[in-house]
């Protein structure tokens, strides 16, 4: 079966492979030079399916206006530009209803844990290496915090995640390199969850499904969809392509496709921002860095341990480009890595970055058949495509080839968005 992927992100990657792997011709078209080259090129890494959540929660509204002109905001509005995500704004608001929201919540945690199975999975049989590090905390500043997140520790135990609860000596003992002048009340310890380098997973696995015969054709834009009992696509030097099935994996720039085919999603570009920067060396000791993967849960940036190098990420802005890197959500980052890590990296070589993520209103992405003959959707996976991908190809593929997936998809279907 001759199957086209448009996209190469960890998404299409993963994708790519789990066709591969079981037999299918598979070509993937790519507009850049490389896989992982836009949203998985910088991300903080972070893989915690007892974390993975929509963003859509009942108290979210509140929280956002009661930011909205707060310095270190954790989600922003670009000036006129965000007027154009009104209606995604509309729908955003809907689903944070707390029955909506469960539905949500209970969808993106069956996906989040089976990613994560799956992920281990092929990191043992392919013996990936790509700077993967066990151990995930969150950071709580104040006795209120710790309060707040009362609710999320009971889902965490209903779920079955295993998790504890640390005082502020549990916190340094397992991350020593803590600054002393950094407030921590407590931190919640997900032992089992971790931190991997998102873009060299995405290479390794590139290099398996080429080995099982899967093509890649970089710097090749899609400009049209053809669906059909035999459904095309078109390059934007104009050659057009015939296969069996269609799997568009564009993120952000999916509904460039869909639309002239009569198939919006309400799928909206989310800006994220990270730096990341060398750890310092030291002479016989220990570095000042991160042993794993933290979350500060004031501002909602995450701090990776990737290697050598420190990652900070964080940050949802609404409108805007993606060239346009704003100082005030970068100061954040650079402000949160000095406060928990300070002199810990070289700044002197710091990589900024800013990344669009593809976010659906409620949440969960859209796996599966779309109502366009022979084209199929992985799409809409938002601030958690690192941490989904693995699952979402898998239940792709296996639902492409007749089987049963592995999980109940309800929920993650295109068939919520009438796609």
């Amino acid at each position: 079966m001759r199957v086209a992927i448009i996209g190469a992100g960890i998404v299409g990657v993963t994708t790519a492979y789990e066709l591969a792997a079981q037999g299918q011709q598979v070509t993937v078209y790519e507009r850049r030079g490389g896989v992982a080259a836009e949203t998985s090129f910088a991300n903080a890494g972070v893989v915690a399916p007892g974390y993975v959540t929509p963003w859509a929660t009942p108290g979210m509204p509140l929280k956002v206006l009661g930011q909205l002109f707060a310095r270190d905001a954790a989600v922003r509005f670009v000036g006129l530009s965000a007027l154009r995500q009104l209606p995604w704004m509309w729908r955003f608001l809907l689903a944070c209803r707390d029955r909506v929201h469960v539905a949500n919540r209970s969808a993106m945690q069956r996906l989040a844990h089976y990613s994560r199975e799956r992920l281990l999975e092929l990191t043992a049989r392919l013996d990936l290496d790509y700077e993967q590090r066990s151990g995930y905390m969150v950071l709580l500043r104040a006795p209120a915090d710790l309060q707040r997140a009362r609710t999320g520790l009971r889902l965490l135990g209903e779920l079955g995640v295993a998790h504890e609860v640390l005082d502020e000596a549990g916190c340094r003992q397992l991350e020593p390199a803590l600054s002393p002048d950094a407030r921590v009340h407590a931190a919640i310890r997900l032992p089992q969850d971790g931190v991997g380098n998102c873009r060299q997973f995405a290479h390794l696995l590139k290099n398996e499904a080429q080995r099982q015969g899967a093509q890649f054709a970089f710097d090749s834009e899609v400009a049209r969809l053809m669906p059909g009992a035999r459904p095309a696509l078109q390059l934007a030097g104009g050659d057009v392509q015939a296969f069996e099935h269609i799997v568009v994996c564009a993120g952000a720039d999916a509904n460039r496709l869909l639309a002239p085919r009569g198939l919006a999603l309400p799928l909206a570009p989310v800006f994220g921002y990270s730096i990341t920067a060398p750890l310092r060396e030291h002479d016989g000791g220990p570095d000042m860095g991160p042993r794993a993967a933290l979350m500060d849960e004031t501002y909602k940036v995450a701090i990776s341990r990737l290697g050598q190098r420190v990652r900070v990420a964080g940050s949802a802005e609404i409108g805007g480009t993606l060239t346009d890197l704003r100082r005030a959500p970068l100061a954040t980052l650079y402000r949160v890595l000095d406060e928990w890590f300070p002199g810990a990296a070289s700044m002197r070589e710091v990589q900024q970055w800013k990344g669009a993520r593809p976010m659906l209103p409620d949440g969960p992405p859209v796996i599966g058949a779309s109502r366009l003959p022979g084209i199929w959707l992985n799409l809409g996976h938002g601030s958690s495509g690192w941490a989904l991908s693995c699952g979402s190809a898998r239940v792709l593929a296996d639902t492409m080839l007749g089987r049963a997936a592995a999980i109940d998809m309800h929920g993650l279907t295109p068939a919520r968005w009438r796609a």
